[in-house]
């Protein structure tokens, strides 16, 4: 099975007549995906990588019946695109979008709750469900239907999971990247619930980063709620307090978001914790027997 995505899911990318829109367009076309709208405000009316150009969501929801956002948008209007997209009543808004300033994500964390329109990203690779719909920049051809979900903060450790698993020939039931950014739509713990639900994940792997108290957030759920056996790989073990690592928010402020009180609290919840992410494939071949 899979989440929030699959092989019926009607996708409109907004900047898609940009360079990154365009590209991953193909890519996800090639793929399998159902794009069936793009938006670039002024610009509609025309045909673009085969795809009908609208001026706005609304128009692509009224026109396609789009219910799944794939966002290029420059960081200074990609917040405006994730309203645009929920206000025109889009369920899944995927952002790919870097440098969106948080004071922007504030607002739509605050515009977005209690709405029924969920975000994965910003700052992030996006969703797939291997063989049936990937909405986001990830190599589709690392990816294999299966049973083994992946959550992940970082996209590059994402693809070395992934490939890890395919080694072994396990392969994913869907995997979901929710970005690094301080603040984010889709959170680890919101991830854990999906798949908690999903009767085609046998086995889950989550990667986390310093920063923050996600992590630990989900150690408390998965201890409680998680009857699926979970490996998990904290990055960030030997960063130093204050440094920055990759991300917006991959950095211990204060003392805390430590990758030690991370791994601490996952393995006081019962989960695998692992110390290095070359061993995330054999992990989870060996819980799976």
């Amino acid at each position: 099975m899979s989440i929030l995505v699959d092989e019926k899911s009607r996708v409109v990318v907004q900047g898609i007549t940009g360079r990154e829109g365009t590209f991953h367009t193909r890519q996800c076309r090639e793929y399998g995906t159902k794009v069936v709208a793009g938006v670039t405000p002024g610009r509609g009316g025309i045909v673009h990588e085969g795809v009908p150009v609208f001026n706005t969501v609304k128009e692509a929801v009224e026109h396609e019946a789009a219910e799944v956002s794939l966002i290029f948008v420059p960081p200074a209007s990609a917040a405006d695109a994730i309203l645009e997209a929920a206000d025109a009543g889009i369920r899944l808004v995927v952002c790919i979008t870097e440098g969106i300033p948080v004071s922007d994500m504030v607002r739509v964390r605050a515009a977005l709750r209690g709405r029924p329109t969920r975000l994965v990203g910003p700052n992030c690779p996006g969703i797939i469900s291997p063989g049936k719909c990937k909405v986001g920049i990830m190599p589709g051809y690392i990816h294999r239907p299966g049973a083994v979900g992946v959550v992940s903060r970082s996209g590059t450790l994402t693809y070395e999971a992934v490939a890890q698993l395919g080694r072994h020939g396990l392969g994913q039931s869907t995997c979901i990247g929710i970005g690094g950014d301080p603040i984010i739509g889709t959170t680890f713990l919101d991830a854990l619930r999906l798949f908690r639900e999903d009767g085609g994940t046998r086995a889950l792997v989550m990667i986390g980063e310093i920063g923050g108290g996600a992590e630990e957030e989900a150690a408390r759920y998965a201890a409680k709620e998680m009857r699926i056996p979970l490996v998990a790989f904290v990055a960030g073990q030997t960063a130093p307090p204050g440094k920055r690592m990759g991300h917006a928010g991959a950095i211990i402020a204060g003392g805390h978001g430590t990758a030690a009180e991370k791994m601490a609290a996952l393995s006081q919840a019962g989960v695998h914790v692992l110390k290095s992410p070359a061993e995330i494939g054999g992990a989870v071949k060996r819980l799976l027997g």
